[in-house]
């Protein structure tokens, strides 16, 4: 970890990510629905949802923003506390655009969460650019941090991590917990 990516972490007051590859592994599942159509439906990570709670405690606020239409991640924001829940938008800038200025945030308080070519542009233009593991090289070469974890198992988790740490939060949640801090090798 780098000392410019812990002082990058440490200004985030708002972490927005896309879903499909990141909140989830990419997979799209079609179940039937009981009136003959289809039901999309997608796996989410349980460890990401509690980072999720986690920043929210803290006062950090998530967003998600996303190419594709979902009510299954419309229910995942609400569930994770989101701020921010927007679908259906491939190109995300204008989307940025509007929740910095909705929030009152400054883009270099901004962090971003991306996997796939549609994710850099945003990475150009906020404090903190996290590709996931499994994200394609163009992304994981723009990005400040790149997770050990693959999106859909931690990366989002792992993302939140390093913002609490680097915020000083992180002593206080194992805290909570009644977990003694592990020292890093």
């Amino acid at each position: 970890m780098t000392k410019s990516v812990l002082t990058r972490a440490a200004r985030i007051k708002l972490l927005l990510m896309d879903v499909d590859g990141v909140l989830t592994d990419s997979k799209v599942y079609f179940l039937p629905d009981p009136a003959g159509g289809w039901t999309e439906t997608k796996g989410f990570d349980s460890q990401d949802g509690i980072a999720l709670q986690w920043l929210h405690w803290k006062g950090i606020q998530t967003g998600v923003i996303s190419g594709r239409k979902s009510p299954a991640v419309e229910m995942r924001a609400e569930q994770g506390h989101m701020t921010y829940c927007y679908q259906g938008h491939i190109e995300k800038i204008p989307i940025l655009e509007e929740i910095l200025a909705k929030s009152g945030v400054r883009p270099e308080e901004v962090g971003y969460v991306g996997d796939d070519l549609t994710d850099v542009v945003l990475f150009r233009r906020v404090g903190l650019a996290v590709a996931v593991a499994n994200g394609r090289p163009e992304v994981k070469k723009a990005a400040h941090y790149v997770t050990k974890a693959p999106g859909g198992a931690g990366a989002v988790r792992e993302a939140a991590e390093l913002i609490l740490r680097a915020q000083g939060h992180w002593k206080g949640l194992l805290e909570k917990y009644e977990i003694k801090p592990v020292r890093s090798k």
